[in-house]
């Protein structure tokens, strides 16, 4: 799903946003590697649920405040957008995003475990009822994405990536341009990291 004209790269701010636990820090990982640096501050370190870091830049998440003007350093750049604040991108500025997919149940079981490991009551929420209220957010989320001129986006199967990585990637590279470098986004993934299958 290409939308409008491709951008300069030089000009462009790439977005990774999806649901969560969805590969956005994976996307993220691998277009750092590919020549797109990320705007991140390290402030969340790497942990168990995301041994290879999280690539976040906390300042994205004070944008419902209106902190909206580390915005301008972004061009030529890669920054994560969790789908609840991608309204608040300031809409002067063009956007190539990129939105991660994954199966509902790999979502659900990821995001227990990650529960468990902070000490929190994973079954709080039901499986059937988070489910919903994911699957109508993103919904949400995507029509509005669709009506926005300044945002071309891709979506991208995690799962995919997994099963089948080099043609993920090659929708990825075409989609910026074509001239990313394709071997070192497929040298990030690193299957053992595929901890919740369907």
């Amino acid at each position: 799903m290409l939308f409008r004209k491709k951008s300069d790269p030089a000009n462009r701010i790439v977005i990774v946003s999806g649901l969560p636990r969805s590969g956005t820090s994976l996307m993220m990982m691998m277009l750092d590697a590919a020549g797109i640096p990320p705007m991140q501050d390290h402030i969340r370190s790497a942990d168990d649920d995301n041994p290879k870091g999280y690539y976040e830049y906390e300042r994205v998440k004070a944008m419902p405040e209106g902190d909206i003007d580390w915005v301008k350093d972004a061009p030529g750049k890669s920054v994560k957008v969790i789908t609840a604040l991608l309204k608040h991108l300031p809409d002067r500025y063009s956007y190539d995003m990129i939105v991660m997919r994954r199966e509902m149940a790999e979502i659900l079981a990821s995001q227990k475990k990650m529960l468990v490991r902070r000490g929190e009551d994973p079954d709080k929420v039901s499986d059937q009822e988070m489910a919903d209220l994911f699957s109508k957010h993103f919904s949400q989320v995507m029509s509005w994405v669709r009506q926005q001129k300044n945002i071309r986006y891709i979506e991208v199967s995690y799962n995919e990536i997994l099963a089948e990585p080099e043609a993920e990637i090659e929708k990825v590279n075409q989609f910026l341009g074509g001239n990313l470098d394709t071997a070192a986004m497929l040298a990030k993934i690193d299957p053992a990291l595929y901890r919740q299958r369907k």
